[in-house]
């Protein structure tokens, strides 16, 4: 390699290195992700859905890590939604198996990070493994004081809306509450999320632009981008291109 093309590679390595927090202009709080196209990426490498997902589970690894080292508070991963069961067995299986496995080799180091888990979503639907692993890690982490990880998983937003209100009509017919009190944050107080700020930055992998049923009452004034790349293909410097496009908007909240 001449020098020319050394200088031009090094200057590459350099920009798609792995930013530090003081190098944005702003970052949020709280970034959620849909990480989406595992199928797509498995069918572009003519591999099997399953591989999609195993490869998606090997870059969140990073992904955390890197949300975890520039110091945002708060991130929600769309893992596996209600209408998810809809797949095929084998699909299904496949992601169940990965939750497992994903627990079982990254609790450790989670936990020694402060991390605290948060699933997101009603696990009473879950096998019993995935079901028993999940609780482990949040009643592992529950004292933890860091980075908050929200995972839904068999999570769906107007099911979660539905409970909230459910819980708040329950509130009012025993006396507990009147209806006139009720407000954004007794709905807020009785969501999955209940205790944390609502969402900044909003994050669907492959291009597409919808939110599939994801945090619908905490994404009411959220930053959205949609990165072209696919799940097992969006790596940490599209990660901070994402954070640095949310750090240059002008957040008005309805306002001018």
């Amino acid at each position: 390699m001449n020098l020319k093309a050394w200088k031009t590679a090094a200057g590459l390595a350099l920009k798609k290195a792995p930013r530090t927090s003081d190098e944005f202009v702003k970052l949020p709080g709280h970034v959620a992700i849909i990480m989406d196209g595992n199928g797509r990426w498995a069918k572009k490498h003519r591999l099997n859905v399953s591989k999609g997902h195993r490869q998606g589970t090997e870059n969140l690894r990073e992904i955390i890590r890197h949300t975890d080292d520039l110091g945002i508070k708060v991130l929600s991963l769309y893992a596996f939604s209600t209408e998810n069961w809809n797949r095929s067995e084998e699909e299904v299986g496949a992601l169940m198996q990965l939750i497992l496995e994903f627990f079982t080799t990254e609790i450790d180091e989670l936990d020694a990070k402060n991390v605290r888990i948060l699933i997101l979503g009603d696990k009473g639907r879950l096998p019993e493994k995935q079901r028993e692993v999940l609780k482990e890690a949040e009643k592992r982490t529950e004292k933890n004081t860091g980075l908050r990880l929200n995972i839904a998983v068999n999570y769906g937003s107007r099911a979660e809306i539905v409970k909230a209100t459910q819980e708040i009509a329950a509130l009012v017919k025993n006396g507990e509450m009147q209806a006139e009190e009720i407000n954004e944050k007794t709905i807020s107080d009785h969501l999955y999320t209940a205790g944390q700020p609502d969402v900044d930055l909003m994050i669907r992998t492959s291009g597409e632009q919808r939110l599939s049923n994801f945090l619908l009452y905490q994404n009411a004034y959220a930053e959205f981008v949609f990165p072209e790349a696919l799940w097992p293909d969006f790596s940490v410097h599209d990660y901070d291109m994402a954070l640095d496009a949310y750090g240059r908007r002008d957040r008005r909240y309805g306002g001018r």
